[in-house]
């Protein structure tokens, strides 16, 4: 499966949608931003960031696309709080933060380097800061896709030791993806720092 050429279209189909869950849940548990710092990896057409400033967090929006910041102009504009980074995550480097949200985005990189990422998530997190974060499994049907990384429960139980785990779902069923019918094995993460 080929993503490079489908990024586009796929964010543009997104505009309009209600924020995903995972976010919803996480505003929820997290509560009003209050100025504090959160970043939205794999911002796409910007749904949950919009979300996140609406509920008084500053945002870090990232994402590879070259036409992230034009796309989120035209569907946030210039708000305060909002900073825009065309990147990739592996060259992140984002200082403290409050709150990750990365919602189906951490799965496209390289397992070489997801590791190293991941970590630095981790790191990045401020003490009782939010991680909301959607992984794939090791059956999901892109599971042997070149580049990605896929997990299996262990592997995921490993990632999360040492935070307080608020909710781990594991989503393993058929469904539809924006290139058609696919089966998904997604672990959705909700935990926080200590």
């Amino acid at each position: 499966m080929a993503f490079d050429d489908i990024w586009s279209a796929y964010n543009e189909a997104q505009l309009g949608r209600e924020p995903r869950e995972l976010c919803r849940a996480v505003v929820a548990q997290a509560g009003p931003g209050r100025g504090r710092l959160a970043v939205d990896l794999g911002c796409g057409s910007g749904v949950e960031t919009r979300a996140l400033l609406n509920s008084g967090w500053r945002v870090i929006a990232v994402d590879s696309e070259p036409s992230t910041p034009a796309r989120l102009a035209s569907q946030i504009g210039s708000a305060e709080g909002l900073e825009i980074r065309v990147q990739s995550f592996q060259e992140l480097d984002l200082g403290r933060v409050d709150l990750v949200h990365a919602a189906y985005a951490l799965p496209f990189i390289d397992p070489t380097d997801f590791p190293s990422v991941w970590q630095r998530l981790r790191d990045a997190l401020n003490p009782g800061g939010w991680l909301a974060v959607d992984l794939f499994g090791d059956r999901d049907e892109w599971a042997e896709t070149e580049g990605m990384t896929f997990l299996n429960r262990s592997q995921v139980g490993e990632l999360l030791e040492g935070l307080d785990v608020v909710r781990l779902d594991e989503e393993d069923e058929d469904g539809c993806a924006f290139t058609g019918p696919k089966h998904w094995h997604v672990f959705h993460v909700l935990a926080r720092q200590a």
